[in-house]
């Protein structure tokens, strides 16, 4: 008598030190993992404006702690329900405290920060400069060759940064707006750091069994500086629109996307997902001119044309150099979009 093999994940190997076996062949189909990039590029790109009408029902390092908490429970539960749920062993912690601390609490606290003053169309341009700032950072600390095509796509997104800044792209003499533009950079140069200090140690280990306690650390300290800094008494916990928009961060563009674009790139290349997120500040501008009625200028248009065309001569260079694609190196993929 024949037994029907099952993908589920052996939650008996867990228990015993030893995470389940990946399945060898792909859960989704190439069509299927298409669509569901599709899915969170919209998810990704929507919350870029649901996340400038959040911080007008509540503060923004105590949004994205709620973000966080909210995110946790539901990885807790994802990493029980496929057997991933354990202690973090002694090589992960590094991985766990930097993604926890610099790529959710950091980037996320300091984009959120900055879309007070800044657009969220033109923020989500901004923060997707993550990619550039690995290519001279990595040449600087890791020796990584500069190719043409590297060197090319930093320049072009450079440029893109150029005309983002020019004096005519944003006021000036607007001390918050200029801090807010700055704040975003700075987000994205620290995650762009964190690849780079990942990349240098080569730490791996399973997604969904490091993301609770990643999600943990960033909740761990983003609650007590939310609650120390911000006026945390103001926010009526019972409006609807603020309940719908935690739903929309936590659960939905955090959660089930982090699970979402582990899938993905279990079946399609990483050169595939890494220039297909690239619709993702696209769709975000879209969605803030359509949601908020931000003004769709000229200069936004041609800096996201700029910093996605290198974006994308950048992975196409490191999937040529052998190397692993800046967006898709080590660290996890789901929060460079917010």
């Amino acid at each position: 008598m024949t037994t029907k093999a099952s993908n589920a994940p052996d939650v008996r190997a867990t228990t015993a030190g030893v995470d389940p076996p990946m399945p060898d062949n792909p859960s989704l189909s190439s069509r299927a993992a298409l669509t569901l990039l599709i899915v969170v590029i919209v998810l990704w790109g929507t919350n870029w404006p649901v996340m400038k009408v959040g911080l007008e029902y509540i503060p923004p390092l105590l949004f994205t702690s709620m973000r966080m908490l909210l995110g946790c429970l539901c990885m807790i539960a994802m990493a029980w329900v496929t057997g991933y749920l354990r202690l973090p062993r002694a090589g992960e912690w590094s991985l766990i405290l930097g993604v926890g601390l610099v790529q959710m609490a950091m980037f996320l606290g300091l984009v959120t920060i900055a879309l007070q003053f800044v657009p969220a169309g033109r923020s989500s341009i901004l923060a997707y400069t993550t990619s550039l700032w690995v290519v001279p950072l990595a040449a600087l600390t890791l020796g990584e060759r500069l190719n043409r095509l590297r060197l090319a796509g930093f320049v072009l997104g450079i440029g893109g940064v150029v005309v983002l800044f020019n004096p005519f792209g944003f006021d000036w003499s607007d001390p918050y707006v200029v801090m807010g533009n700055g704040l975003l950079l700075v987000a994205a140069l620290c995650w762009a750091l964190l690849i780079v200090f990942v990349r240098a140690r080569r730490q791996q280990g399973p997604p969904l069994a490091l993301a609770p306690w990643q999600f943990a650390v960033a909740s761990v300290v983003l609650v007590p500086a939310a609650v120390v800094t911000e006026d945390v008494g103001r926010v009526a916990w019972s409006d609807p629109t603020l309940l719908a928009i935690l739903f929309y961060n936590g659960p939905i563009a955090t959660a089930f996307a982090f699970w979402a674009i582990i899938s993905v790139t279990r079946t399609l290349p990483a050169v595939t997902t890494s220039i297909g997120s690239l619709g993702v500040p696209a769709f975000g501008l879209t969605a803030s001119t359509l949601v908020l009625g931000e003004q769709l200028t000229g200069t936004n248009v041609a800096g996201l044309l700029l910093i996605a065309t290198g974006v994308a001569m950048v992975t196409l260079s490191e999937k040529n150099g052998g190397g692993e694609p800046a967006a898709a190196a080590a660290v996890s993929d789901t929060e460079d979009h917010a």
